[in-house]
């Protein structure tokens, strides 16, 4: 396996972790370094990189991130975005993955790119349902704020520098299990 691969993975590793908390976001950053030449894309995903699918991305990215500050509103789309993200998760590790066969291409997309969006997505989603449980969505502009900025950040981290990205997907994971054990003592 190639430095380029081993970095091709890490970078889909990381972004399908920032679609976990925002779908459009990660593609859009994705999209606009394709653009700029940053990173070269898969031959047959190098449309990602057009004028017409930065701009697509870029209006969806904004109605996604407004959607978010609705009360009630970002709940309803949390009901979509769960699988969404795991669809976006697949898709970017396979227009990143360089050098694989396809068999393993595609296993590490679904299980790489496809599991991680999914579960952090199912995380989020939960956070924000026991914020608008606790407080009647009061708070979840807050909680919205805080993934927007954790997807921004991953976003670009993934981009620019991509082994620091699963570092961080890893300490991610690791505060979700913390949280999930915590939840579970606190039911028991």
């Amino acid at each position: 396996m190639t430095p380029e691969t081993v970095i091709s993975i890490c970078l889909g590793i990381g972004l399908s972790a920032s679609v976990g908390f925002r779908v459009f976001l990660p593609l859009f950053a994705l999209s606009l370094a394709a653009y700029f030449d940053i990173w070269q894309l898969n031959a047959s995903w190098q449309w990602v990189g057009s004028t017409s699918a930065l701009i697509t991305l870029g209006v969806a990215t904004l109605v996604e991130i407004c959607a978010y500050f609705i009360p009630y509103i970002d709940n309803l789309l949390d009901s979509i975005a769960v699988p969404l993200a795991g669809i976006a998760g697949t898709v970017i590790m396979l227009s990143t993955v360089a050098d694989l066969d396809p068999v393993t291409t595609w296993s590490l997309a679904i299980i790489a790119g496809g599991g991680t969006a999914a579960a952090i997505a199912g995380t989020s989603s939960t956070t924000r349902l026991a914020s608008t449980a606790t407080t009647a969505g009061i708070a979840n502009p807050v909680v919205s704020t805080i993934e927007t900025g954790t997807s921004l950040v991953m976003s670009v981290v993934s981009i620019f520098m991509p082994i620091l990205a699963v570092v961080l997907v890893f300490i991610l994971f690791f505060m979700i299990l913390k949280l999930y054990k915590k939840l579970r003592k606190s039911k028991n």
